[in-house]
């Protein structure tokens, strides 16, 4: 057998974990990382999965809101230690408040304000933005966003109290 009778392996995909959400995704060589307490593989698949609600957002006031849930909920999961927890907050607002997503938002530095600075993430995360990519062939975006909003809210539950507490500062301040 001579050398061109072998086949060349082909090179393993190289992996990384993302810091923030714990998801296992390949490496692509030149992404630039976008999100601070995030893996540039995992930033990068969920500008990909949104994209498409981005590109709707400033013509659809439900995609518009849809975004707002996905970011929060991407944003809770990927927080910068002693940063404020905002995206946990606006999570309290829009699941336990009832507040509209985009008002939610719009609240900002009131959120910002009263977000505690200390809260310790969750160890493991329910759904992670992998999991909503890798269930898009068969569950609509809509679905699947509301579900991972729900999970991630889930999933800060030893920080309810502190993070409606917030809430409630943001809304009457």
């Amino acid at each position: 057998m001579t050398g061109i009778d072998t086949p060349t392996p082909e090179p393993a995909t190289q992996t990384s974990v993302c810091p923030g959400c714990g998801s296992v995704l390949a490496v692509v060589p030149g992404l630039a990382g976008t999100h601070a307490g995030a893996s540039a593989s995992c930033a990068g698949l969920f500008a990909v999965t949104v994209r498409g609600l981005r590109e709707e957002a400033g013509q659809d006031v439900r995609a518009a809101a849809l975004l707002q849930v996905s970011t929060d909920a991407y944003d809770a999961q990927h927080l910068v230690p002693g940063a404020p927890a905002a995206a946990p907050v606006r999570l309290a607002l829009a699941r336990e408040r009832d507040v509209d997503p985009a008002r939610a938002a719009a609240l900002g530095s009131r959120v910002d304000d009263a977000a505690p600075r200390d809260l310790t993430p969750p160890s493991r995360w329910t759904t992670t933005v992998a999991d909503l990519a890798a269930d898009l062939d068969v569950v609509d975006l809509p679905t699947l966003v509301r579900a991972w909003a729900d999970a991630v809210w889930a999933d800060w539950a030893p920080a309810h109290a502190r993070l409606r507490a917030a809430a409630d500062t943001a809304l009457t301040s």
